[in-house]
């Protein structure tokens, strides 16, 4: 034999070793079916507090809010407010040229004077009184007054403006102290809400400043979007702090369902199908199922009414020490592999 056929023979037995001693770490490491290994976990049966709570997204208003406008046409002669004003119930917000208006309330008066000469019984006197009212009517709707105590958040006329009634909006006059939430819930949650269940709303602006309320109001008509069925939720807000504005966006959650110091597992623990709940219970190494009855259910734990003590330990779903990402990845490059290969990986 000569030594180059010695040299790649003794290169070739070393190369063949080495892929072997490669593979095997990789099965050892990854284990020989490529699968994870599950790691048991247990939780202990324990009493605590459990909460039920119902999510939703919401929006600040005002629980008052208003659009003033003429009760008749004309030219704004006064504007007395501006945005930012305090005004209460009946205060005047701006006026109109009141002499058309003024006018006609003579003219009807003058008639009624007339028709009572022939007496108050008759039809021509009962049709001036009416005349004199509606005019006197619109003699006063020349005055626009504040709908409600609030402040002025939108004032769109002017002097010298011709407005055309009632269908034009002049001022808004908003509720500012007292300002709610507004809130979507779905079809599935609204049953279980009720009337003064306490809530906590964080509003997007102020992610550290929870705000504790209580649902005012439940609306008994659904909204549609997209085929999303929804219940509009009123929420009354305590001690909103300062800054607070109508308009900003908030996120809820209110207690449904509360229970004080009850025996509890973790939600993941309970299998429901139907009407029955079981867990699976660590005795001695080896697990068995139990029947169970539960009570209020939170997002983390469940209350259990019976079929369980305190101090039991139950299984929760197993963990995976490796993801298929990571095994599709490692099985894509098996050490001792790597590389391309000629002739069966022995070189010349």
């Amino acid at each position: 034999m000569t030594r180059r056929r010695r040299s790649l023979l003794i290169n070739g037995l070393l190369v063949v070793v080495l892929l072997g001693a490669g593979v095997a770490g990789y099965l050892v490491f990854f284990g020989s079916s490529g699968n994870a290994q599950p790691t048991a976990r247990t939780a202990t049966a324990a009493n605590r507090d459990v909460s039920e709570v119902v999510t939703a997204a919401g929006t600040v208003q005002s629980s008052f809010s208003a659009t003033a406008s003429f009760g008749t046409s004309g030219t704004v002669t006064e504007v007395n407010v501006k945005v930012g004003d305090a005004v209460t119930k009946g205060q005047q917000l701006a006026k109109l040229d009141p002499t058309q208006a003024q006018l006609q309330v003579d003219i009807a008066q003058g008639n009624l004077d007339t028709a009572a000469l022939k007496g108050t019984a008759t039809t021509a006197y009962r049709q001036a009184e009416l005349a004199l009212k509606q005019a006197q009517d619109a003699l006063a709707a020349t005055t626009l007054t504040a709908p409600g105590d609030g402040t002025i958040t939108s004032v769109t006329g002017s002097v010298g403006q011709k407005v055309g009634g009632s269908a034009s909006g002049f001022a808004v006059v908003t509720d500012l102290k007292n300002l709610v939430l507004h809130a979507n819930v779905s079809e599935s949650d609204v049953s279980k809400l009720k009337a003064d269940q306490a809530a906590t709303v964080t509003v997007n602006a102020m992610a550290t400043q929870p705000i504790q309320a209580k649902v005012a109001q439940v609306d008994l008509t659904p909204t549609t979007s997209n085929n999303v069925v929804q219940y509009g939720v009123t929420l009354s807000l305590t001690a909103p702090p300062a800054g607070l504005r109508p308009g900003q966006s908030a996120s809820v959650e209110i207690t449904v369902s509360h229970v004080s110091n009850v025996l509890a597992v973790p939600a993941a623990a309970v299998q429901t199908v139907g009407n029955q709940s079981t867990v699976q219970v660590m005795e001695n190494g080896v697990e068995t199922r139990k029947t169970v009855e539960v009570g209020v259910r939170g997002d983390q734990y469940v209350e259990i009414k019976s079929g369980l003590t305190a101090g039991e330990e139950v299984v929760l779903p197993p963990v995976t020490t490796s993801t298929n990402t990571n095994r599709q990845q490692q099985q894509g490059n098996i050490p001792g592999t790597g590389g391309q290969r000629t002739n069966g990986g022995f070189g010349r």
